[in-house]
């Protein structure tokens, strides 16, 4: 059992409630020190997961606050490891108070991520769900939260164990041939190894293909609004928005710099990006504005062209808007005095007036429509972060190579070699096997108390 670690694990403002938890050996004992229950029992004398009110108190004997405290014994806890929580009122004060209490009897600040790195040394949560464990402390969309709760619980590990399992059953049946020849093992048959290789493929290569639509559910979608001054981006992005979030004025080139938002469209994350408007300009500011305009134009997944319909279009208002994913026809409560020219009748458009609020309903109908579908994925099937892609790409690659060579018709022990590769990286995917550093990377983006 590891050393005694502790920390406050709600965040730093304030609030209702505020819980510390400890976890490691003397944990029952440390908060049995600083916490008196108002039936006089002792928490190492209580049953496991039971809420005892009682109240904390200091070395002097004082009260810091009163609240509810359990205890969850060695291995059925969230660490595997004795724990203990004290939930109290959240004033950050008090929880201070008791965490320096709990430092003075012999408990130490636990790191960035030390409980859930707990859980998982302890077999408690594959790397898979540890990851997805920040995920969902992260998630700001439904999906995303739906998506990282179905990784703890093993969604992702259950495919790929499928697989692993398989790869196993090969190399084994290969070795039990060629080690034990007079044993009667059967045969190792080419054309059985083949099919499991390509189901294994068809597997793999179906998780692989989900990291794109995990990207977007985790991080969202950079949507540029692009246009020449004075068209109405800024105005578009509030009303998208519903709130004044860039400022708006009738000069043209008041957007300087890039402004950065967030809505949601259904379940997805949409990162608007306003620009400044694009256009030559000797004004230093407003030039290093332009070259960013250009830059989020070409970084973004969705650009939506900003044309207004009050005035004639101009050779560079078409040819901003031949970029475009979508063309938002703006200031429809003035006069019209602008069509739409053939080469851009291909380009989905809305009309809508950004001042009044006219068509903006139909223009985040017309985005729902330009994003990525995950609803035919089950949730947790769907990757989210680089690691785990990467772990599934190299383990697919090497059953591709194997599955070749057998095709090929050389000898069986030809292909061993890389299908020990894929059980390799289908190991680290989930941390079978997995080196300290890389172990202490993935849990420093961690909050501390999780």
């Amino acid at each position: 059992m590891g050393e005694l670690i502790a920390a406050i694990a709600t965040g730093a403002v304030r609030s209702a409630i505020g819980i510390i938890r400890l976890s490691g050996e003397g944990a029952i004992a440390c908060v049995d020190r600083v916490f008196r229950a108002r039936s006089g029992k002792r928490l190492t004398d209580t049953c496991s997961n039971k809420l005892v009110y009682g109240g904390v108190y200091d070395s002097t004997g004082a009260l810091l606050d009163t609240g509810l405290c359990t205890v969850s014994r060695a291995p059925h806890s969230y660490t595997g490891e004795d724990t203990a929580e004290l939930q109290c009122h959240g004033s950050l004060a008090a929880l201070g108070a008791i965490l320096a209490e709990l430092f003075r009897n012999g408990a130490r600040q636990a790191l960035p991520g030390e409980f859930t790195k707990r859980a998982f040394l302890n077999g408690k949560l594959d790397l898979v769900g540890a990851e997805a464990v920040i995920d969902l402390i992260d998630a700001d969309t439904a999906a995303a939260a739906k998506n990282a709760s179905a990784q703890i619980a093993g969604a992702v590990t259950r495919r790929t164990d499928a697989v692993y399992s398989a790869l196993l059953d090969i190399i084994a049946h290969f070795h039990a041939v060629v080690d034990w020849p007079d044993e009667g093992v059967e045969d190792f048959e080419a054309e059985s190894c083949i099919t499991t290789l390509s189901e294994a493929e068809s597997t793999l290569s179906a998780l692989l293909d989900t990291f794109e639509r995990g990207r977007v559910i985790r991080d969202g979608v950079k949507t540029a609004i692009v246009g020449l001054p004075n068209v109405g981006k800024s105005s578009l992005m509030n009303a998208v928005l519903g709130c004044d979030r860039a400022i708006v004025t009738a000069t043209p080139g008041t957007t300087r710099d890039t402004v950065e938002d967030v809505c949601l469209v259904g379940d997805t994350k949409l990162r608007l990006v306003d620009t400044a408007g694009l256009r030559q300009t000797e004004d230093e500011a407003e030039k290093m504005g332009v070259a960013r305009s250009y830059e989020a134009m070409d970084s973004a997944t969705i650009v939506i062209a900003v044309l207004d319909l009050s005035r004639a279009l101009t050779p560079e208002d078409v040819n901003i808007a031949r970029k475009a994913s979508l063309i938002a026809l703006n200031k429809s409560d003035l006069p019209r005095k602008a069509a739409l020219p053939p080469e851009l009748l291909s380009i989905p458009s809305v009309t809508v007036s950004a001042k009044t609020g006219e068509g903006i309903d139909g223009l985040i109908r017309a985005l729902s429509g330009l994003l990525p579908n995950s609803s035919d994925v089950p949730a947790g099937e769907i990757l989210t972060n680089a690691r785990q892609a990467a772990e599934v790409s190299a383990a697919l690659d090497s059953l591709r190579s194997a599955k070749a060579a057998i095709m090929s018709g050389v000898t069986p022990d030809a292909a061993l070699t890389e299908l020990e590769a894929a059980l390799t990286a289908l190991a680290r995917l989930t941390g079978r096997t997995l080196s300290a550093d890389v172990t202490d990377r993935i849990f420093q983006r961690f909050c501390v108390g999780k």
